[in-house]
């Protein structure tokens, strides 16, 4: 599928906040038929939908596909905004209950919620306290980001130093937070194979606001009392590996998250929890290699035939 020409990207007006105007984008297949099962796509951090191989796969599976590119990113990013900014995750709900309601006009059957990262966060998120929580029939989380990649000592200056900023200067920001290395593995013109705008997805990423990263870590504390009712797929890769320059175990590894967080978070998240490893897959596990991607649609799709 072709992202420019097989997809129709529909703006939606959201309420104005502390940023002023605000909107999203709800971008759909243009072979969803409308009488099957959804897929609604979360996106992550400096991060947006170009993944039109993955729309592709659910729809030759008999799934329709959505995706939302959240406020704040990707088409969705005004020049009045901050890029990537959130002052709580929950900002993110309105435009997540605006999609679920506009697909369940469209169709009575159910729909599965799929996200990526900070996508996962919000997407867990969601599901315990989301206006439109109940429409969703099932969770599958891609190297959701439940935890920080640090150290207890790590998280606690992190958390507490970013709050006593962010208090005295809300739009206070560090820049290269996110080292290139995983970017690397995945643009065309490094190691990856992947074509996408760097203006959406920067390979430095987008400047780190320390309001967000209180945001981020209120959101994960909050999952400690996670009751999501539906079965969830937590999705990891089978290693992670902390490195601030390129090396070939980039391309086997989560360069992001630590796969261990997500194991001990995701269990918690509800009553009914599959954790599923994908041997050597990257960070974004649709954005693998080909062989090891291949290997994680089959097993979403074997998991989604019982659920």
């Amino acid at each position: 599928m072709n992202l420019d020409k097989d997809f129709t990207f529909q703006t939606i007006k959201l309420t104005p906040d502390y940023d002023g105007e605000a909107i999203a984008t709800l971008i759909s297949s243009k072979r969803n038929l409308g009488n099957r099962k959804s897929v609604l796509y979360l996106h992550g951090y400096n991060d947006y939908f170009f993944h039109a191989h993955v729309a592709e796969k659910f729809n030759d599976n008999n799934f329709d596909f959505y995706a939302l590119d959240l406020r704040k990113y990707g088409r969705s990013l005004l020049k009045n905004q901050h890029p990537n900014y959130c002052k709580d995750i929950e900002e993110y709900f309105e435009e997540i209950s605006i999609a679920i309601q506009q697909i369940n006009d469209l169709s009575k059957e159910p729909i599965y919620l799929l996200g990526h990262s900070t996508g996962g966060l919000t997407a867990s998120s969601y599901m315990n306290t989301g206006a439109e929580r109940n429409r969703i029939s099932a969770l599958i989380l891609n190297s959701p980001f439940l935890d920080f990649y640090q150290s207890d000592f790590e998280k606690f200056f992190s958390y507490w130093g970013s709050k006593i900023i962010s208090t005295i200067a809300p739009y206070a920001k560090i820049e290269g937070a996110l080292p290139p290395v995983y970017a690397q593995s995945l643009y065309k013109d490094y190691s990856g194979e992947w074509d996408y705008n760097l203006d959406w997805k920067p390979i430095k990423g987008f400047p780190t606001f320390f309001k967000w990263v209180v945001a981020i870590s209120i959101a994960q504390k909050k999952l400690v009392n996670s009751n999501i009712k539906v079965p969830i797929l937590v999705m990891h890769s089978s290693g992670s590996i902390k490195i601030t320059t390129f090396s070939k175990e980039a391309m086997t590894n989560d360069t992001v998250l630590n796969i261990e967080d997500i194991k001990r978070v995701g269990v918690t998240l509800g009553n009914n929890v599959t954790l599923l490893k994908i041997d050597n897959a990257l960070h974004d596990i649709f954005l693998s290699p080909k062989p090891v991607r291949e290997n994680a649609f089959e097993k979403i799709f074997s998991w989604l035939l019982k659920v």
